[in-house]
């Protein structure tokens, strides 16, 4: 980036991460135009209406973690945004066990001579583990928490949601979803009680009122219908080595670039460069995969199922990884006196479950709810599926050097920057999302060197 402001930025792509980019980059008083594949802009961030029922794309909420963040999305959303507390929970074995986590509730679930065996699982490996965590999922988990708690809660669960062994995954994760569990932790909380409970359980967030979706749609009415093309497939991208020099739209309409943001999947944005990048970045690049995410939804007549604003399912048995209820986010996503149940099915692109009819994956749905009898046949009063592709990018244990590479190739590119969770194939929150580009616009108005979108952010 020279010392000067852009005359205008492209922002390829139309979900959280292009919409907070134009957003932010606007505010910075720099024009821009957002270019979206489909008839609709929120990507991957969207709230779907089924009759009187809303449900989001998947188990969104906007946790307090950045102040200017938190400040932003009250002042774009006003009285909409609510302040929820609604906790998670795992359900193994049959019973609900608190998530993150708990020390207490452990104990309860997995009995004296379990919680006895886990705990000394856990002392003896930080005895006798190495100083340095196992940098895969399975050697981290299980040198961390013991080979109990480890497979029961996080191994198997890991293994539905990404479709791959917990040995050839980052140990990344684990250290967010599990942080705050430790020995002390077990015995402190035992000899407590319930009244208290571990100190990192947190169930508080902030939620709009109508869905998630209502971020987006805000965001698009502030930047502008002006600013904003729906249906504008960017099929290439045309570079000197040193610039992006033009798009192109829908394989014919060719658009000038001055400065670009990429949030488009990582592999899919090399795949379109012209000139090519060649076998050389192309080929680690199409190793990098996303999982795709079906939805079930469940209509009930029933005024609530559980006060938990997610559920997770370690368990094999169970298609779904986890399962919500809308109604415990917002209060008007369900009419008066019913309530719905969101399954979230990860599926990789062409796969049995991805590929299945809809009315097949609403029965299995129902066949294994069933089994925890939390619903009666006759409560369920409709149903629908929704298929949400590049839900997650598999971070394994070769995906965090192969991704630098590819940005660090990338970076030669002088006017181009990447964000968001699929353009960085990286698994962040809203609120990182809104730092990264917050970041971004103020590197431009500074009209300082340049900048590369991973600044200052976690690549896990």
């Amino acid at each position: 980036m020279n010392n000067r402001q852009p005359q205008h930025v492209a922002i390829l792509g139309g979900g959280l991460a292009g919409l907070l980019a134009a957003y932010h980059l606007r505010e910075a008083g720099l024009p821009v135009t957002v270019y979206e594949e489909r008839d609709r802009i929120g990507g991957n961030c969207v709230t779907f209406r089924s009759g009187d029922f809303y449900f989001d794309s998947g188990a969104h909420r906007f946790h307090d973690k950045d102040k200017a963040a938190t400040e932003t999305i009250k002042r774009l959303l006003g009285d909409c945004l609510e302040s929820t507390d609604a906790p998670s929970q795992i359900y193994s074995g049959g019973k609900l066990v608190d998530f993150p986590l708990s020390p207490l509730n452990l104990l309860k679930s997995l009995g004296i001579l379990g919680f006895a065996r886990s705990t000394y699982q856990i002392a003896r490996s930080r005895l006798t583990g190495k100083s340095e965590p196992a940098g895969d999922l399975k050697g981290y988990a299980t040198r961390t928490y013991g080979s109990a708690i480890a497979e029961r809660f996080l191994l198997n669960y890991s293994e539905k949601l990404w479709g791959t062994t917990p040995d050839r995954l980052s140990s990344g994760m684990a250290r967010i979803r599990l942080k705050g569990l430790t020995v002390q932790g077990f015995l402190r909380d035992a000899m407590r009680g319930r009244g208290s409970q571990a100190e990192h359980l947190d169930g508080a967030f902030h939620y709009p009122d109508r869905g998630i979706g209502a971020i987006a749609d805000t965001l698009g009415e502030v930047i502008g219908s002006e600013s904003i093309r729906t249906r504008s497939r960017v099929t290439r991208v045309l570079h000197d080595g040193s610039r992006v020099r033009s798009i192109i739209l829908n394989g014919v309409e060719r658009v000038d670039a001055d400065e670009v943001v990429s949030t488009i999947p990582l592999p899919h944005l090399l795949g379109i460069m012209d000139p090519s990048p060649g076998e050389a970045v192309l080929a680690p690049a199409r190793t990098l995969r996303y999982r795709n995410l079906v939805l079930v939804a469940l209509f009930l007549r029933k005024d609530s199922v559980t006060p938990n604003a997610t559920v997770y399912f370690p368990e094999k048995d169970f298609v779904f990884t986890r399962v919500y209820e809308p109604k415990n986010r917002g209060r008007s996503m369900a009419p008066p006196g019913q309530t719905s149940l969101v399954f979230e099915i990860p599926c990789d692109p062409g796969d049995a479950h991805w590929n299945m009819v809809d009315e097949e994956l609403i029965d299995l749905v129902r066949s294994q709810l069933a089994a925890i009898a939390w619903v009666k046949p006759e409560e369920i009063v409709g149903s629908e599926t929704r298929r949400m592709e590049h839900a997650y990018p598999v971070v394994d244990v070769d995906a965090g050097g192969i991704r630098d590479e590819i940005l660090g190739f990338l970076e030669r590119l002088s006017n181009l920057r990447i964000s968001g969770r699929n353009g960085r194939f990286v698994y962040c929150s809203i609120h990182e999302l809104m730092i990264e580009s917050r970041e971004i616009a103020g590197a431009y108005r500074a009209g300082a060197g340049e900048i590369s979108g991973i600044a200052n952010l976690s690549a896990g």
